[in-house]
């Protein structure tokens, strides 16, 4: 490929014109009637969603994850906390039991430390456990040299805050001070972002005669809030995602940059007799939206050019999940895999991808996985090909046995060909970047299936 097309080819897929940003999606287990996490992993790849965030370890969801090209969110248990809290080392037996034996093939973005840690209804919760076991698992991963590549946070509920309304005047509550203070100066530090479980559905349904439905559905509300500094807010979750900002700026970080994702947000399809807006047709607008909302790379009032990542709460119905209906009914999809409405999760530059899929449909051959690959060039000086092909099949974490002399990508037995199979593997393992696919100047990023 002549050089000036590989810069705009690289141009397009980097580009905001060029390509759309993934979709995050909370990933619960609390069901028996789920699809095995190889079959969720496998359809996956398929659609929009590129991050995937989980509530523990679970060794199976690791290692279905593996060579996806899916970034995995994994999760320390609010009773586990404690124990990671106690020492560095046991963090460190946390981190090389649960996480290390599934990296690289799996690529762990962030580790979730607690899930509304500092508003869970119990008394057994202590917050400064919550700080040192991030800081313990921080410590580790420095140590390893992982630092750079998995972040550790902790996700909030709306719950610490004092208020949140107006917006630019929220605070934290007074007796989180201490511990957001030290939270704060850690996700600065490290440069891990501050997650927030942001539900205009609760704020609406408890107080449906004070707030707009259209301005809880994320429907660009024709009326608008107007915040008293002059910030115009035309759906609810732009005020509370700018909430939390100006609460961050209150502890006196407000000329540092923090990203704020939102770890979770939803809408539930089913609720109880009182929840009349828990309905199919309102989660699949506010979906819609969310999605939407997530891809448009647009930020707040705030900050209009801070992308916002979001993760839709959530992929399942979890029929084992405690609380009332509307608890166990904010997925996309029931249990079995059918959809509880239709969402388009499709992916235009994905293989196979256009249509609408379903965890009930049947995919044909091999997992499908993106159609952007990552091959050796052709004419490259092949001891150069041969120690990428070393490297990836060694360090870089690739499983090759596919290409080994029995395996179902043997032929054609030509060493660029067996770079192109590692290569690509570990392209979509670690993230379809550019860099990802130089390997000395010898890769090439492109649009071809170079299986066919």
């Amino acid at each position: 490929m002549p050089p000036l097309l590989l810069i705009l080819l690289l141009f397009f897929l980097l580009s905001p014109f060029g390509c759309v940003s993934g979709v995050g999606i909370n990933y619960g287990t609390l069901g028996n009637n789920l699809p095995s996490p190889k079959r969720v992993a496998q359809l996956l790849q398929s659609t929009i969603i590129d991050k995937v965030k989980i509530y523990d370890s679970n060794p199976e969801i690791l290692e279905a994850f593996s060579n996806t090209g899916i970034d995995l969110i994994v999760a320390v248990e609010n009773y586990h906390v404690s124990n990671i809290s106690a020492t560095t080392s046991a963090a460190d037996e946390w981190f090389s039991t649960r996480i290390l034996p599934f990296i690289p093939a799996t690529s762990v973005v962030a580790i979730a430390v607690g899930n509304e840690y500092l508003t869970t209804d119990t008394d057994h919760l202590d917050p400064k456990d919550l700080v040192q076991a991030m800081q313990n698992l921080h410590e580790v991963l420095v140590s390893r040299g992982l630092d750079r590549k998995i972040k550790v946070t902790t996700p909030h509920s709306m719950a610490v805050l004092a208020s949140s309304f107006p917006p630019s005047a929220s605070t934290f509550a007074m007796n989180f001070i201490p511990t957001m203070t030290s939270i704060v100066d850690f996700l600065a530090g490290t440069g891990a972002p501050f997650m927030v479980n942001a539900y205009p559905y609760f704020a609406y349904r408890d107080n449906p005669n004070t707030i707009n439905l259209q301005y809880a559905l994320l429907g660009n509300a024709t009326t608008g809030v107007r915040d008293p500094k002059g910030y115009m807010y035309t759906n609810m979750l732009d005020a509370q995602i700018d909430s939390v900002r100006a609460a961050i700026s209150a502890l006196g970080f407000g000329n540092q940059t923090i990203q704020i994702t939102v770890s979770e947000s939803g809408w539930p399809s089913k609720g109880d007799s009182s929840e009349k807006t828990a309905t199919p047709e309102n989660a699949k607008t506010y979906n819609t939206r969310l999605i939407e909302r997530a891809q448009s790379n647009k930020g707040t009032p705030m900050r209009p050019k801070d992308n916002i990542e979001i993760f839709v709460f959530a992929l399942f119905n979890e029929n084992k999940k405690k609380g009332g209906d509307s608890e166990r009914n904010f997925g996309i999809f029931n249990g079995d895999g059918s959809k509880v409405y239709d969402v388009d999760l499709s992916c235009e530059f994905c293989s196979g991808g256009g249509g609408k899929l379903g965890f009930g449909e049947k995919v044909s051959g091999a997992a499908r996985g993106p159609s952007v690959w990552c091959v050796a060039k052709p004419h490259a000086d092949e001891k150069v090909v041969q120690s990428v092909l070393d490297f990836c099949c060694g360090p870089g974490g690739v499983d090759c046995r596919e290409i080994y002399e029995s395996g179902n990508c043997y032929e054609p037995d030509k060493i660029h060909a067996h770079a192109s199979y590692a290569m690509n593997a570990y392209y979509q393992m670690h993230g379809r970047n550019y860099w990802n696919c130089d390997f000395k100047s010898v890769g090439l990023v492109t649009f071809s299936d170079p299986s066919k």
